[in-house]
């Protein structure tokens, strides 16, 4: 008989990914490092809610904050290579909702 248990890893890996808004996060910082406003800007999401997801990320180890030295003060969020590593997962994501996916709750593809 086959281990029907999710493998913990798998179980966690997840449980970060499926927090709200952090796929989208991490899809939007797939073209580069940004700054916080441009992600705000670019997904749509709040400003206290974006902090709470970078700084959770950023304890992950999937984004890494800089904060350049200049007046006034530049901050840009980018991925580490633990977080470009997601770059395949999150494309067939976009690929298979692309296919299966409608944006009307009531239709069934």
């Amino acid at each position: 008989m086959a281990d029907t248990n999710i493998c913990p890893k798998f179980e966690r890996a997840l449980s970060i990914i499926n927090k709200r808004w952090t796929g989208l996060i991490i899809f939007q910082l797939l073209t580069g490092s940004q700054r916080f406003c441009n992600i705000e800007s670019g997904i749509g999401i709040s400003g206290r809610v974006l902090s709470e997801r970078l700084k959770d990320l950023e304890k992950e180890g999937i984004v890494k904050r800089t904060v350049y030295d200049e007046t006034p003060v530049r901050i840009e969020y980018s991925l580490t290579e633990k977080g470009k590593a997601l770059e395949p997962v999150l494309r067939e994501m976009r690929n298979w909702s692309d296919q299966w996916v409608t944006t009307d709750k009531h239709e069934v593809m």
